[in-house]
């Protein structure tokens, strides 16, 4: 009778060839699906060189080996996965047991997605749960900039960002509606201000004082200039700002004279020639606004002096109207005039009036 095997495929025929039989078997297994082979037995017999091998529990140890196998092979299928899909910086709960790659989770989601939008991780990055997946669609943006309106397309999220894909230069002074840190605004609408800082420096004139020293021994029409002025000159500094080549705004830095003005000496002559005097009313009326006056007497174009005795006040006055028509009154000064030697409110006044001579 030739000899039995076991169902191990191996001749049992001594101690040794059984517990290498199952030890083999024990390394070929997972260190958690080896205990259940720690309860087989192996009972062996001698009939001359047969042996025969009993298994107890046998069916126990093979229903759990496969069981585990089933539970190993359906588990990651069947795990839900809890995912965030973040569609332009907005977030969107999913959970999925079906999907195995991001691309097959946006597929099933509803999301509406076209070939030009950017996604990451890439589609073909397998699924885990607690993922992020970031969406950020192509759209189309009008950037007012520089004077003109570009339409440019991006997936940008920031108004910063899609500034940067479209290659526009940005300062960091520059002013941009809505704000470059912003989301990408709805209406697809960004302006750009471009601000320009400068130093700049104003020169203006300053005028020049006048004095004045009177002369008696000169005739009242002689001015004599001892020393011509000459205007100064102040630079002011500026810190000017610009809005798309406007100005804006303007702050004053400082000052400094850069050319000191000269004052100009004059020598005025006082010396005055009269005639007879006369004495009677004065009054007052609009006229020219000069050092004027009306005069019944007197030649059209001569000069007189007039004086208010009271206060000792005198002007000078050219006669270039006639009048005054009331009893007493001998000349009538122009408002201007008449302020030299009285106040209007006074009306009528005493004078004296001499004719000029010289």
């Amino acid at each position: 009778m030739s000899p039995r095997r076991c169902s191990t495929g191996f001749g049992a025929n001594d101690e040794t060839d059984r517990w290498s039989v199952r030890e083999d078997i024990r390394t070929k297994l997972p260190d958690w699906r080896r205990r259940p082979f720690s309860s087989i037995v192996l009972i062996m017999g001698r009939r001359g060189k047969t042996a025969s091998v009993i298994v107890i529990f046998g069916s126990a140890a093979a229903f759990f080996f496969v069981h585990a196998q089933k539970n190993e092979r359906t588990y990651d299928a069947s795990v839900s996965k809890s995912v965030t899909v973040i569609v332009d910086g907005f977030p969107f709960p999913f959970r999925s047991s079906s999907a195995t790659t991001v691309g097959e989770l946006l597929d099933s989601s509803g999301v509406d997605i076209s070939v030009d939008d950017g996604v990451f991780p890439v589609r073909e990055t397998p699924l885990s749960s607690d993922m992020r997946i970031s969406v950020s669609r192509m759209k189309t943006v009008s950037v007012r900039v520089d004077g003109e309106t570009r339409e440019i397309r991006t997936e940008a999220r920031t108004v910063g960002e899609a500034l940067a894909d479209a290659g526009i230069a940005m300062r960091e002074e520059d002013l941009v509606d809505p704000e470059r840190p912003t989301l990408r605004p709805r209406s697809g609408k960004i302006a750009v201000t471009r601000v320009e800082i400068r130093d700049e420096s104003v020169e203006k004139k300053v005028s020049f004082d006048t004095t004045v020293t009177e002369d008696d021994t000169l005739s009242w029409r002689k001015k004599i200039t001892r020393q011509k002025g000459e205007s100064g000159i102040r630079a002011f500094h500026y810190r000017v700002s610009y809005h798309d080549g406007k100005e804006v705004a303007r702050k004053l830095l400082g000052s400094e004279v850069t050319k000191v003005p000269v004052t100009e000496v004059v020598v005025q002559g006082t010396y005055v020639k009269t005639g007879k005097a006369v004495r009677g009313a004065g009054t007052w009326y609009s006229y020219t606004g000069k050092l004027a006056a009306a005069s019944l007497t007197l030649p059209l174009g001569s000069y007189a002096r007039v004086t208010n005795p009271e206060t000792g006040k005198s002007v000078i006055v050219v006669i270039n109207d006639r009048g005054p028509y009331g009893k007493g009154r001998i000349i009538d000064l122009d408002r201007v005039a008449f302020e030299k030697i009285a106040s209007l409110g006074s009306g009528v006044i005493d004078v004296r009036v001499e004719p000029v001579l010289n």
